[in-house]
């Protein structure tokens, strides 16, 4: 399923969070589980020394190559493997749940059950997002969830050390494409980790996307949100519910814009971006707000 259909899927059970998630937040989701899964620590998250984003930042989303930040922005998401930008609110981006394009034969390598495979094995095909040719890590298990967080958990720490003030731990909703191997639990066991990994490094720590998981998101610990098309596909609400508008929405199409800038722009960070977030000067290089 691609991108669009799935989102489309999942904008039906999106009318009832919406009703329901304020009384999801205060009480952790309360879903149970798979007996290895998520435990209720809706008021645990107490960052101390972590700083959160402010509502209403404005924005620039340059998880591709970095630039000068246009002028007035006050946050900006950048890859680890680039500097933060001085003077900045500055989110680290990480691919938290699956492994870049140019990555997987390392990860073949050296941790070759740690990616999911379609036979449950070590050595079988892997399962790959298919719109960005990404393998999914395998957070199936506990103790594979561990080792992945030590992996990973590496990564925080480097943007703590570079200077990064909060991490953007792309693809919380890898279960959907997991083909029923995982499931949320699953995703939201492993996302526990990397919240603590995150905090403990004195960095705050965002969900990116999976809108219907934004109550108990924001139970097990997440900070804030970044939430791609959230208003072309009408999630914005529940992100802006659940995180107290502390909300990045990356919008790639005009009438995604209108939209959120319509219900949601004198509180919520928005962004118009090009789908390959190309540098400014380059051709092809698309940024507007509200």
């Amino acid at each position: 399923m691609d991108d669009r259909a799935r989102r489309a899927a999942r904008r039906v059970g999106l009318l009832v969070i919406a009703v329901v998630l304020f009384a999801a937040g205060c009480s952790g989701g309360g879903d149970g589980g798979d007996g290895d899964g998520v435990p209720d620590t809706t008021d645990k998250a107490s960052p101390g020394a972590v700083r959160l984003p402010e509502p209403h930042m404005a924005f620039d989303y340059q998880i591709g190559d970095p630039y000068r930040p246009p002028k007035g922005v006050r946050a900006v998401s950048r890859d680890r493997t680039a500097p933060p930008a001085p003077g900045l609110y500055n989110i680290c981006y990480v691919n938290a749940f699956q492994a870049q394009p140019d990555a997987t034969a390392w990860w073949q390598k050296n941790h070759p059950d740690l990616l999911l495979r379609k036979n449950g094995g070590a050595d079988g095909p892997l399962v790959i997002d298919e719109d960005w040719d990404e393998a999914l890590f395998d957070v199936s298990t506990p103790a594979k969830r561990e080792r992945l967080a030590r992996v990973v958990g590496e990564w925080i720490d480097g943007c703590a050390a570079s200077g990064f003030q909060a991490v953007e731990a792309d693809n919380l909703d890898s279960h959907e494409r997991s083909g029923g191997r995982l499931t949320p639990e699953h995703d939201l066991a492993f996302a526990r980790l990397l919240i603590d990994r995150a905090h403990a490094a004195g960095l705050a720590i965002g969900q990116k996307n999976a809108a219907e998981l934004a109550g108990r998101g924001k139970g097990i610990g997440f900070d804030f949100a970044i939430a791609e098309e959230c208003g072309q596909y009408d999630e914005c609400e529940v992100y802006a519910e659940a995180f107290e508008n502390r909300v990045f929405d990356v919008e790639y199409e005009a009438a995604g814009l209108a939209a959120a800038c319509r219900a949601y722009g004198g509180t919520l960070s928005i962004v118009l971006r090009d789908k390959d977030v190309r540098p400014a000067g380059e051709a092809g290089h698309r940024r507007r707000t509200c």
